[in-house]
Formats: structure tokens, C-alpha cells, sequence
């Protein structure tokens, strides 16, 4: 394949695809990181992009396995008896995730790109009507990132070789709400709904090392992000639809640090094979606490039970080069669930498509797509450091459905 080859054609193809089959990996992922627009070999590009990801977990056999009202002088947090309400539910919602990158090469050896994404996110919204409504209502995780990144490269054998390095600033935010107490129990006009809201901001950086061979459109880079600190997680409790009060809480938590390995070739004229293996560092979201300056029975800590383990995302594929204007690729990916007995995040896999229209040397157009399953599985009690983790609902789900489509610009000289 020749040096043309990574300037249009097939590499888009693969890099619109790859979008969209990774925005549904495991833990709190959305959209990850990305420094794909690194390696542009244009002296100037700019790229946008819109994920849409469609997720359809339906949870079943849901049983409130704390049926107890809450008492907060005794520590007890039931939210009441639940066993009459649906044992079934639609428990994610559909989200859109955008992408944002500017690069310049600086000269003939240095390249830098600046970009905006939202990495992590999360929501569920099964709402009040299901048996597991002391749980969850609604949870959702926002993310912005802002970062810079440059590699240095020079000449080494047939190709060359790239150093990496970078920084990044990171705001998350987010709620929960659940039914802390059964309405029946309350005046009439409070709903027995608590909510958590946090928000912080944090910085990280990014290192790695890239071989390149372009006239065979060969490639192999490892890249590491570092974990971004949230030491200042600040919010509020609202507990004032139980009669109580509104208080504010804090507490501390890091978005996971990971590493990645990606590698592609030309393996034929008009053929490229690729694939990349990540790990992400879910394991440290355990258990994470939230307490007021002053502890009491009415102003009480809270906790996010995650239970997340370390995420590895295996992707395969193989794209082609029809024409000038042309290229197409597909590609399989697996994705280890994060939860393992608590929580919905069983394994994933996803056939990814992906074409590219290349209008002129200066436009390149790309759609993607991919379909695939979330396994099965079941949530309930576990230990984690002698305490039981999830005893207040049990539920089981299927093989469900999970969708996305991807669409970018990118315009280059």
C-alpha cells in the first residue's frame, strides 16, 4: 500500500468504525480516549465527530430483597415494601457522544493536536414503578475532557518512530436518586425520593510510543493515560422528600488510568488488517463513600457500590480500499464486563462497519455502525471486605441488544 494510503481511503473507513464500537465498553466508558488524529500525516486537519449508542438492557425476576422501611435512628435505609411493584424493567437510556480535534504539524518532526471529548458517562433510568426502586431510579455520569497532545518523531530503519506525551483536564458530574422510604409512610405530597449529586474537576497526562512504516501503512503504538484524581468530590444529599433535610457531603474517587495497544498493515494492495488491545483500571471504583462534615442519624454517609472490576477490550477487523474515493472495513470486538455479580456490565460483543467517502484530497466523509449483544447475567448480594454489597434487590437479564451509529467530517491541507 502506498504512502498515499494513510492519507485517505481504507485508514478512515477504520477510524469511523472504531468510534462507534467502542462506545459501549465497560465500567463508566463512553468514548475513551482517542489521539487517532495524531497520526494525520496533513500539515493541518480538523476532524468532528457524533456517536449515537442505543443500549437495551431489560432487567427481570426483580425482587426487592429489603422489604424493611427506613428508619434513620436505627440505620436502616429499606425504602419500604416493593414486592407489589413490576419485577421487570427497561433499565438504560440512549446517548449521543461527540468529538472535537484540531493537529498541526510543527515543523517536520514534531505533530500536535488539541481535542474535546466526553469519556466517561453513564445513565439508567428504570424510574419508581419496579420492585427495585430502593436501588435506583435514575443514575447518570457526565464527563468533559479537554487535552493537548504532541509526539516527536525522526527516521529509524524504513520508517520512524514517535514519541508521545500529553495532558488533560477532566470535569464529571453526576446524580442518583432511589426511593429511600415508601411514600405510605410519609405525609401525603412527599415522594420518598432521595437524590446524591456530585461534581469535580482533575488533570491527567498521556505518554507513548508509536513505530510507523507508510508505504505499507503499518503502524504498532502503546499509549498510557493516566488516572485523573477527583480528591474534591463535592454535592449534596436532598433528603427533604422524607421530611429531612439537604446537606452537603463530600468525598474522593479517580477516573481509571489504562494502556493501549494498537497495530495495523497493509497486507495486500488495497488491504489493511488491524486491532488493538486495552486494559482500563476499573478495579479501583469499589465502594465509594460520601459523608457530611458532621455524621448523624439525620444527616447520614451514602455510598456508589460499584463493584467494578479491570476492563480489557479486544478488537479485530480488516478494511479495503475500493477506489480513489472509496473504503470499507468491518471489525469484532469483545469487551470483558466490569461487574461480576453485582451490577448489569456482563461481556460485550460488537461487528463493527464502517465506509468512507473521500470527495476530494481535502474532505473525508465517514458512517459507521455496530450491532451486537450484553450478555447475560444476575445482580445480588456479595462480599466485599466483609460487608454485603447489594442485598437490597436481585434481579436476572437476558442477551440484550445494543446499537450504535457514528458519523464525522474531517477536512485536511
Amino acid at each position: 500500500m502506498a504512502r498515499g494510503g494513510l492519507k485517505k481511503g481504507v485508514l478512515a473507513a477504520v477510524a469511523g468504525m472504531l468510534v462507534a464500537s467502542a462506545a459501549q465498553a465497560g465500567g463508566l466508558e463512553r468514548s475513551g480516549y482517542n489521539i487517532d488524529l495524531l497520526f494525520d500525516p496533513s500539515d493541518y486537519a480538523a476532524e468532528a465527530t457524533a456517536t449515537y449508542v442505543n443500549p437495551q438492557r431489560e432487567l427481570k425476576n426483580v425482587k426487592d430483597t429489603n422489604p424493611a422501611p427506613t428508619n434513620p435512628f436505627t440505620g436502616e435505609f429499606g425504602g419500604g415494601d416493593l414486592t407489589g411493584r413490576p419485577s421487570s424493567v427497561d433499565d438504560t437510556e440512549s446517548y449521543w457522544a461527540p468529538r472535537i480535534g484540531v493537529k498541526a504539524a510543527l515543523g517536520d518532526s514534531i505533530d500536535c493536536m488539541a481535542d474535546y471529548s466526553q469519556p466517561w458517562g453513564a445513565h439508567t433510568n428504570p424510574g419508581t414503578n419496579w420492585a427495585g426502586a430502593n436501588n435506583n431510579i435514575e443514575t447518570k455520569v457526565e464527563s468533559d475532557n479537554y487535552a493537548a497532545t504532541c509526539s516527536y518523531k525522526w527516521e529509524m530503519g524504513p520508517g520512524y518512530v514517535r514519541f508521545i506525551g500529553g495532558a488533560f483536564y477532566q470535569e464529571v458530574g453526576g446524580f442518583k436518586e432511589r426511593l429511600v422510604q415508601d411514600p405510605a409512610f410519609l405525609p401525603a405530597g412527599l415522594s420518598g425520593v432521595g437524590r446524591l449529586e456530585l461534581e469535580d474537576s482533575g488533570w491527567g497526562w498521556r505518554t507513548g510510543v508509536a513505530y510507523e512504516i507508510p508505504e505499507y501503512a503499518m503502524r504498532a503504538s502503546l499509549v498510557y493515560n493516566s488516572a485523573v484524581d477527583l480528591d474534591n468530590l463535592t454535592g449534596f444529599i436532598d433528603l427533604r422528600q422524607l421530611g429531612l433535610t439537604k446537606y452537603d457531603v463530600s468525598g474522593s474517587a479517580s477516573m481509571p488510568d489504562s494502556l493501549e495497544l494498537k497495530v495495523q498493515s497493509g497486507i495486500a494492495p488495497g488491504w489493511l488488517a488491524f486491532g488493538s488491545v486495552k486494559w482500563t483500571d476499573w478495579s479501583q471504583l469499589q465502594v465509594v463513600k460520601f459523608c457530611p462534615a458532621t455524621v448523624t442519624s439525620l444527616t447520614p454517609c451514602t455510598t456508589l457500590d460499584l463493584l467494578y472490576r479491570d476492563g480489557w477490550t479486544v478488537t479485530g477487523g480488516i478494511g479495503h480500499k475500493f477506489n480513489d474515493q472509496w473504503s470499507g472495513a468491518v471489525s469484532l470486538t469483545w469487551d470483558r464486563g466490569t461487574s461480576h455479580g453485582y451490577g448489569t456490565q456482563t461481556d460485550t460483543w460488537l461487528l463493527g462497519t464502517g465506509v468512507s467517502y473521500t470527495p476530494t484530497q481535502n474532505v473525508e466523509i465517514r458512517l459507521a455502525g455496530s450491532a451486537g449483544i450484553m450478555t447475560s447475567g444476575s445482580s445480588g448480594p456479595v462480599n466485599f471486605n466483609g460487608e454485603v454489597i447489594g442485598d437490597d434487590v436481585s434481579y436476572d437479564f437476558d442477551n440484550d441488544f445494543v446499537g450504535a451509529i457514528s458519523t464525522s467530517l474531517k477536512v485536511k491541507f
